[in-house]
């Protein structure tokens, strides 16, 4: 009853929102592209790809999931063995970009719309071994077809933020048969673990493997970074990464307030989302500084970049290796009540950060880097003084955290034990 009703509001929404939808469509193409893939049309180069293949199905949402699913891929392919294929599903363009980009040899796609003559369909052609879904998003429909196809499902580097844990925690009765059909839950720490047992998990089911991006090992290779390394010179990097509406503007008001203190400093801005690029460089091109758009430094430029300048990350996936090179960082979505975006990303190359009060999406992982000094809390008036401050410390260096590594080997044995028949 429980699954009609789901299907028949989630059919109703889309109906409503449907002349929206076609709006933005026609207006900026948004959302056209995979549309027959969401609905459950299978290309024929796919089926080709997975023809004769035994299938791991990844599920991993946009930028972040893919990255943090990267090496963990790797590693299950090689465990696994020749014969073995992980084909990889995203829900965002830009997850789709960085996964056809950094998966290769892996099959990718958008994923279904979660009905079930579209997850049927893709069921029926990839017959995989094993669904894995990455960090939090449960889909009702895909875990039914999976139990009924006999596809055992897991949930990596699982957690439950404190945003969403309230949501799970009205509909309980309703989310725990629904995860009751996941054989495993690989939990980031210790209090994802609980919560995911409140709203509805098996205790049995669900275990701390850590979080995966503890054992990411760097972006040496990535061109960009080695270039604006090399174009700064002895120059401080300064990141505002994953920045909101209105982050930026308090970034640039703060940013003559700091180069009086630190005149050796360059300010790099990254918005999370890639539809602001041009609304944010109209920003940066607002002010006195040297503005420098990376987009065109990869066409081709190869200016200096003086101390004092404001670079725009306009690239997608690039993020994580700007912080490897970077002196201080702040993370955003933290000042504008968004919840945060992830200071591990930055805190595990040994680079300070700063983030605004609303954390609360990391804050399980920002509570341990508060502890330990790597992470610093402004309010946005104390923004400037904060960013000082981590910039005057320096980097300390890549950081590796006491019991923290090893999330990536743990999770890989764990999913080679749910796939009959597969040997390590």
């Amino acid at each position: 009853m429980f699954m009609v009703l789901y299907s028949l509001l989630l059919a109703l929404g889309l109906m409503l929102s449907a002349p929206w939808w076609l709006w933005r469509m026609a207006r900026s193409g948004r959302y056209r592209e995979g549309l027959r893939e969401r609905l459950g049309f299978v290309p024929a180069e796919l089926r080709a790809a997975v023809a004769g293949k035994k299938v791991v199905w990844v599920h991993a949402v946009s930028v972040g999931e893919v990255l943090a699913a990267e090496r963990l891929i790797a590693e299950l392919k090689a465990a696994l063995g020749d014969g073995w294929m992980a084909a990889v599903s995203t829900t965002t363009a830009t997850g789709q970009k960085i996964a056809r980009e950094r998966l290769v040899g892996s099959p990718v796609f958008f994923y279904p719309l979660d009905f079930a003559f579209a997850v049927r369909a893709w069921l029926r052609v990839l017959r995989p071994s094993l669904f894995v879904l990455v960090e939090s998003e449960f889909w009702p429909r895909m875990l039914l077809e999976c139990e009924k196809a006999g596809v055992p499902v897991a949930v990596v580097n699982a957690r439950v933020s404190d945003r969403s844990f309230p949501r799970y925690m009205r509909l309980r009765r309703l989310w725990k048969p629904l995860l009751g059909k996941v054989s495993v839950f690989l939990a980031q720490g210790d209090e994802s673990a609980e919560r995911l047992r409140a709203i509805g998990a098996a205790v049995e089911s669900v275990v701390v493997s850590g979080n995966l991006k503890w054992d990411y090992a760097g972006g040496g290779g990535n061109e960009l970074a080695r270039d604006i390394a090399g174009w700064m010179g002895p120059s401080r990097l300064l990141i505002g990464g994953s920045t909101h509406d209105d982050e930026e503007v308090a970034l640039l008001a703060a940013w003559p307030v700091i180069l009086k203190t630190i005149p050796d400093a360059v300010l790099m801005i990254a918005p999370r989302h890639p539809q602001r690029f041009d609304e944010v460089w109209a920003k940066v091109c607002a002010g006195s500084f040297q503005h420098i758009r990376c987009s065109e430094l990869l066409a081709g430029g190869d200016e200096p970049i003086f101390d004092g300048a404001v670079i725009l990350l306009d690239t997608i996936g690039d993020l994580a290796a700007m912080y490897e090179v970077a002196s201080a960082a702040f993370v955003g979505g933290s000042l504008v009540g968004k919840g945060g975006q992830n200071p591990l990303e930055a805190a595990r190359f040994g680079v300070p950060v700063v983030m605004g009060p609303s954390y609360e999406n990391f804050r399980e992982i920002g509570e341990k880097l508060i502890g330990e000094g790597s992470l610093r809390i402004v309010e946005r008036e104390g923004l400037a003084a904060g960013l000082i401050a981590a910039l005057q410390s320096r980097p300390s260096g890549p950081r590796h955290f006491e019991g923290q590594t090893g999330a990536t080997r743990r999770t890989v044995d764990a999913l080679v034990d749910l796939i009959p028949g597969a040997q390590r």
